[in-house]
């Protein structure tokens, strides 16, 4: 099934009511974006991703990327064209800075917008997904002169940027990373080395990519210490700005992966390739880190834009697929199976886990807007921390419940969701990397619990908690346990509280998305008699909230038991 339908009054209901982005409208840095334009600009976006990109996804897994004896990829028929139109409506510029050819939106605008394109075509997002994170790093990092050279064709989409991290013996222990970088007479350095599992790290749909690559240069220090960040296009850049020669890079192998089969995920192979040094020797890990958080939250969307997917072909398939019959129809009659009590259950808890998913997102973001934006600068610290706070959550907690989502989408297909040709199992086996890249969920547990928590002294958390409480029974229940556990986290360092990580992620997500749940609810419960046009719309928000309250919050408190178990648990 390729057909998607754009989710346009739930993701303004979420930016409006969840997110608060009226109130950012207020603010100096927005106030001459457009924000009042929001809607359409959604539209918009959405009409590109169901008509352009939908259409080529299921085609694209067939189908796959090729690459052929001279190292150049080959994206499968219709990506380039795709991604061309991608390039003219301006998307990739949504949220850059205006001086590099940006539209200047806040954050949580651009987050929206790429919902809709990861659920339409999962594979094809991460291209330009890779590219907005390059453009953060080196609009923070980079130098005026790397700027300038650098960023207005990224931010147009001209060309595309990637991460080159992974290594063969370097995975989630980066420190352990050995390709090299020689510093050059004329300042730039040459780079030997083999990259892996790097995401579109060849392709056939812009002119050129620009590689921010991880590398140690001579006599620096063994772990992360040593490493430095560098530019490297897969074509050398003259003074003017025009393309030159072909750079030593280039892949030399795709992997043969689960799912996302069109995204190209390359080894690549550097050869003396020209580079140039972002920062300073030996900053690459703190540089990156830019890049990293960005993506991270990206990838947390990924396990939404999936879920919502998965929603959307199940909800369809059960209004037409008939199996049995109810007690009240008559033999011989099949009903659809949304008729069935279980089937209404799994369709519920899929949307209900989605909504919550969007809005903790969307939380994010606009945290990370209010930290950039607001005229307050105590509101802009507080603002940093909430989002530092909740990123680890946003991308592990919604890249589990993709899975989960996409998961109970294939059951209620039943067994044709088994069989590849109805297309549920494909966003099974997309969804099911993201809880992988940019960090396993382990690791974001762990940063979470080793470096979040203590944050300013355990204030963002407890300013959380404090926002979360009040709204609902089950909502202040999960509350303190969250409370409980942060405490015997902070109390018990080192493989005790590592040992517990997970499950308290896990619990924090599910509280936070209990807090979404707990505001549509009220809202829902508030503007259905003030708005009786849209009486289904408040009513399927009051239905899916309080299925979210009553029947999946409450395993939030049941996870205190694993968060405190300690490492004796684990034998």
């Amino acid at each position: 099934m390729n057909a998607y339908s754009p989710p346009l009054d739930d993701i303004t209901f979420s930016l409006r009511h969840i997110a608060g982005i009226d109130e950012l409208a207020q603010m100096p840095a927005w106030a001459d974006v457009g924000l009042d334009h929001t809607e359409d600009l959604l539209a918009e976006a959405g009409r590109l991703a169901a008509e352009v990109m939908a259409p080529i996804n299921r085609m694209g897994d067939e189908v796959g990327s090729v690459l052929d004896t001279n190292g150049n990829v080959t994206t499968p028929e219709g990506f380039r064209q795709a991604y061309q139109q991608y390039v003219q409506g301006g998307w990739t510029a949504v949220s850059a800075q205006p001086e590099h050819g940006g539209a200047g939106f806040p954050l949580v605008v651009d987050v929206a917008i790429q919902e809709m394109f990861t659920s339409a075509n999962m594979a094809f997002s991460l291209c330009p997904m890779l590219s907005q994170s390059a453009i953060g790093a080196l609009s923070v990092h980079g130098s005026s002169e790397q700027k300038n050279r650098w960023l207005p064709p990224l931010t147009s989409g001209a060309w595309t940027g990637t991460m080159l991290l992974t290594e063969p013996q370097a995975g989630s222990d980066v420190g352990a990373l050995t390709t090299r970088a020689e510093p050059q007479s004329d300042g730039s350095y040459r780079l030997w080395g083999q990259k892996i599992f790097i995401t579109w790290g060849d392709h056939d749909m812009a002119d050129n990519i620009v590689h921010i690559v991880l590398a140690r240069t001579p006599d620096a220090p063994m772990g992360t210490r040593g490493i430095s960040l560098f530019i490297v296009p897969k074509f050398l850049v003259e003074d003017d700005g025009t393309l030159a020669e072909r750079n030593a890079i280039r892949c030399i192998g795709l992997e043969h992966k689960v799912g996302i089969h069109a995204s190209p995920t390359c080894v690549m192979e550097l050869d003396g390739a020209v580079g140039e040094l972002v920062g300073e020797e030996g900053e690459g890990m703190r540089l990156m880190f830019t890049m990293m958080n960005k993506a991270r939250l990206l990838v947390g969307l990924e396990g939404l834009a999936v879920a919502d997917r998965a929603y959307q072909q199940a909800a369809t398939f059960a209004a037409e697929r008939r199996q049995g019959r109810r007690a009240d129809t008559e033999p011989g009659i099949q009903a659809p199976i949304v008729q069935h009590p279980d089937v209404r259950r799994m369709l519920l808890d899929m949307r209900a886990r989605t909504e919550a998913m969007r809005g903790l997102l969307l939380l994010t973001a606009a945290a990370a807007d209010r930290a950039a934006g607001h005229s307050d600068p105590d509101q802009c610290l507080r603002a940093q921390l909430r989002a530092e706070l909740l990123t680890p959550v946003s991308k592990a907690w919604c890249t589990d419940q993709g899975v989960e989502v996409a998961s109970l989408g294939i059951q209620v297909h039943g067994g044709m969701g088994y069989i590849e040709e109805t297309g549920a199992a494909q966003h099974w086996r997309d969804s099911r990397i993201a809880p992988i890249y940019e960090g396993t969920n382990g690791i974001q547990a762990i940063d979470l619990v080793g470096r979040k928590l203590p944050m300013a002294d355990g204030a963002p958390l407890a300013t959380l908690l404090e926002e979360m409480t009040g709204l609902d029974k089950n909502l202040d229940q999960a509350v303190a346990a969250v409370a409980d556990s942060a405490r015997w986290l902070g109390d018990h360092p080192g493989d005790d509280a590592l040992a517990g990580a997970t499950p308290f992620l896990q619990m924090l997500g599910l509280t936070v998305g209990g807090w979404v749940m707990a505001q549509t609810w009220d809202t829902a419960q508030r503007l259905a008699s003030a708005e009786p046009q849209r009486a289904e719309f408040w009513g399927a928000k009051q239905t899916s909230s309080r299925f979210y309250l009553d029947q999946i919050l409450p395993t939030a408190p049941a996870l205190l038991s694993a968060v405190t178990s300690g490492a004796a648990s684990l034998g």
